[in-house]
């Protein structure tokens, strides 16, 4: 150093406390004192004074020392550390937590894509990685190496080759193929969907399998659901105890039971349904004190005569929680004998039925009900197509012969009951769902969407009823009840809602309680503009995930203060607790609660909003399977789309019609670099100031369908809006471009998680 830059050096002023801390708390990760003086400038005559300042700091406890001597906030996870994966969310991001206990807010670690080079690791994980700090709460993490074992199960397409073959997993978060030996590879053939075990459980390189089963050809698609189904874990056999007991089962008699043969109840389900599990009936009150009234009859199969408690029955149904549907197949909670025979109201046959009659007034209103175990006989097999055609006088040579006497009735309840539901203020958020049409070839031969009719509507309505009356029944006897929870969207996510709508123009109140009215208000307000959707979307991304729960507050989206699930045991097992609580309650013989069910009901209802939720993973990983499939022959096709979800490594798009999700690298954008604005759902250049935001309409040419991995990626051809930079909000800097291909990104499943009511 010259002397002129010495004397300059000696003119430059030592830090103050308040500029250090700040430097510290700023840095993304700890920094030591080399760091500190090459900001500040400092000399090496100032080596003693800065480790000075630095002790008083740490005694003071406005930094913390760690290791190697590195200063960082309090609170601030080490550079390097072991982290747990908690989940991967609906933008497909792994999230981690740390593994070691900490005072405060626990903080948010996302693992950066493709800093893994083996498979991804999956919840549960523990791994080893580099930290860098995003804000004051949230990390990014680059991954060291996996702590512990990896997968023991692969699902994967086999391909030859000289000395074995090769495993491409169907899981996109597995990164890399499997090696399978020659004497490994049992009875798999070139392009065989197979399932494989895990031979050794090292982090790199490439992994030994042996093919433990054949399932079937990956280019066929009745193997699409398969894959789902395995590799989501839902159990596919039954014991041989639960089918001997399920083909000794019998049909009921009379007996004691209520005989409820004479009224014409009718089933109402798609036309592909084989499951009938409730059957309806109405007619107007002639109670002259309830003019305009309604008196409903809903008919539930009874279940509950043929699984008792911890039998070979009930074990595998609470095993498996609920029925799985997919497009070309049922996964059963109970076995075909009872699911589609002696449980299935099928027309003009007697079946055991536990019911309810419900009494309501002209506007709807729940005025008394009364539970009894019947036996019943279906009039008519309907779908929801038959009765809305009937409805809007195009009846058929079936629904002529019932439009008078049971369908025009069903209508007028309905009405009745739309009322209630509009003066309670339900949530009113239209979902579109798909619906895939297999040929005769059992081939994809388009993918529409799904139809919601009056019809549909009716029945939702009619079971509603029935499942508030038997939440109040079971308060009324003091009997326990497995409620269907939706809690208020949680404080966090309420905030952020309301930060969100506020730079859109829309007013969410502070300092009241919220309601579901205040939502749906919101949304007619949003209606018809070109914000419609986006609402929409950030008003269902808010809400929280209904679930199964002894203990009531409520549910939020319904606007009702008791809801149980009682109109589906078939394919629920919570609705067959309900029906046993209910027998208890009532006296209705044989097949109430156990004094062990009552115990363990926490417990129960923490198992089967698990086994729903597994069930809604895999039903959507197939959908996206089946898609992908479909759209596999029209790569380089562009289409009209809409972003359904904002990551920091692209945009999720959704594809008019169709429904199909796929992924914009934020790679393939225009060149820029791009911000994640977490609170506007946005993502905006940084130099051009170009925006990409929820539900942008958009067009989008798809680049790559993989349909082993089920993934799509899309590069976009038109939109964006340039130069519109919302103000304020938090954000978030990519932390690195994701790889081009789609199995290297994360894979799809922007679409925000859809619960069930």
């Amino acid at each position: 150093m010259t002397k002129q830059s010495k004397a300059k050096a000696k003119d430059i002023p030592r830090p103050t406390k308040a500029q250090i801390v700040a430097f510290i708390d700023e840095s993304p990760t700890p920094v030591g004192k080399r760091e500190i003086a090459r900001a500040f400038h400092l000399q090496a005559a100032d080596r003693i004074w800065l480790k000075g300042v630095l002790k008083e700091l740490a005694e003071e406890g406005k930094v913390e020392r760690g290791r190697g001597r590195r200063m960082a906030s309090p609170g601030t996870l080490p550079e390097v550390a072991v982290i747990q994966v908690v989940k991967i969310d609906a933008d497909g991001e792994v999230v981690c937590r740390p593994v070691r206990e900490s005072e405060g807010e626990i903080p948010i670690i996302y693992l950066r894509p493709g800093s893994h080079r083996g498979a991804a690791p999956g919840v549960g994980d523990r791994i080893l990685a580099r930290l860098s700090r995003l804000d004051a709460n949230s990390y990014d993490a680059r991954l060291i190496r996996v702590v512990g074992t990896g997968p023991t199960r692969l699902i994967g397409v086999f391909e030859p080759r000289e000395s074995g073959g090769v495993i491409r997993p169907t899981d996109r978060r597995h990164k890399t193929e499997y090696v399978v030996g020659s004497a490994d590879i049992g009875k798999a053939r070139p392009g065989d969907l197979v399932s494989a075990e895990v031979l050794d459980q090292r982090g790199y390189g490439a992994r030994r399998v042996r093919v433990v089963e054949r399932l079937g050809r990956m280019g066929d698609a009745s193997t699409i659901s398969l894959v789902a189904i395995h590799q989501n874990g839902i159990p596919t056999e039954f014991s041989r105890d639960a089918l001997t007991q399920a083909e000794a089962s019998q049909p009921v008699t009379l007996g004691k039971r209520t005989d409820l043969r004479s009224v014409p109840l009718v089933t109402i389900d798609g036309p592909d349904a084989r499951d009938f599990d409730d059957a309806v009936w109405a007619e107007p009150d002639d109670d002259p004190k309830n003019e305009g009234g309604w008196r409903l009859l809903v008919a539930i199969a009874d279940v509950s005569w043929y699984v008792r408690p911890a039998d070979a029955l009930d074990r595998t149904a609470q095993e498996r929680g609920n029925s799985v549907y997919f497009p070309d197949r049922v996964v059963p909670m109970l076995p075909e004998k009872l699911s589609n025979d002696l449980c299935s109201l099928r027309p003009n046959e007697d079946r055991a039925c536990m019911a309810v009659q419900m009494w309501i007034d002209r506007d709807g209103q729940l005025l008394r009900h009364k539970f009894l175990r019947g036996l019943m006989r279906s009039v008519a097999r309907l779908t929801y197509e038959q009765v809305q055609a009937a409805r809007d006088g195009a009846p058929d040579d079936l629904t002529g012969t019932l439009l008078e006497p049971v369908i025009a009735p069903l209508y007028g309840a309905f009405a009745a009951l739309a009322r209630a539901r509009a003066a309670r203020g339900t949530l009113e958020l239209e979902i579109p769902e798909r619906k895939v049409i297999l040929g005769e070839d059992g081939h994809i031969a388009e993918i529409v969407p799904r139809q919601r009719l009056d019809s549909h509507r009716l029945i939702e309505e009619f079971m509603i009823c029935a499942n508030v009356a038997a939440a109040e029944a079971l308060e009324a006897k003091r009997r326990p009840a497995m409620y269907r929870i939706h809690e208020p969207p949680p404080l966090d996510k309420l905030e952020a809602l309301r930060q969100a709508l506020d730079g859109l123009g829309y007013r969410l109140d502070k300092g009241q309680g919220v309601r579901p009215s205040m939502f749906t208000g919101i949304l007619a307000k949003a209606a018809g503009t070109e914000r419609e959707q986006l609402v929409s979307d950030l008003i269902l991304r808010s809400q929280s995930q209904a679930k199964y729960n002894p203990e009531n507050p409520g549910h939020f989206g319904l606007a009702l203060r008791r809801y149980c699930h009682f109109t589906s045991p078939i394919r629920r097992y919570a609705d067959l607790l309900v029906h046993r609580s209910l027998i208890g309650g009532y006296g209705l013989g044989p097949g109430a609660l156990s004094e062990d069910e009552v115990g363990r009901f926490a417990e129960i209802g923490d198992h089967i909003s698990a086994t729903e939720r597994r069930a809604t993973v895999a039903e959507r990983d197939a959908m996206d399977r089946y898609t992908t499939v479909f759209l596999s022959e029209r790569v380089g096709a562009t289409f009209p789309a809409r972003i359904s979800g904002v990551t920091r490594f692209g945009l999720f798009v959704t594809l008019d019609g169709i429904g199909a999700d796929g992924l914009v690298p934020v790679s393939t954008l225009t060149s820029d670099y791009y911000i994640h604005d977490e609170v506007h759902h946005c993502l905006v250049g940084e130099r051009t100031g170009t925006t990409f935001t929820l539900a942008d309409r958009v067009t989008v040419e798809l680049a790559e369908a993989d349909t082993i991995t089920g993934g799509m990626v899309f590069t976009l051809v038109e939109g964006g809006k340039p130069g519109q930079r919302p103000k304020g909000g938090a954000r978030r800097r990519s932390p690195g471009k994701p790889s081009r291909a789609m199995r290297k990104t994360g894979g799809t499943g922007g679409r925000p998680k859809r619960g069930r009511s």
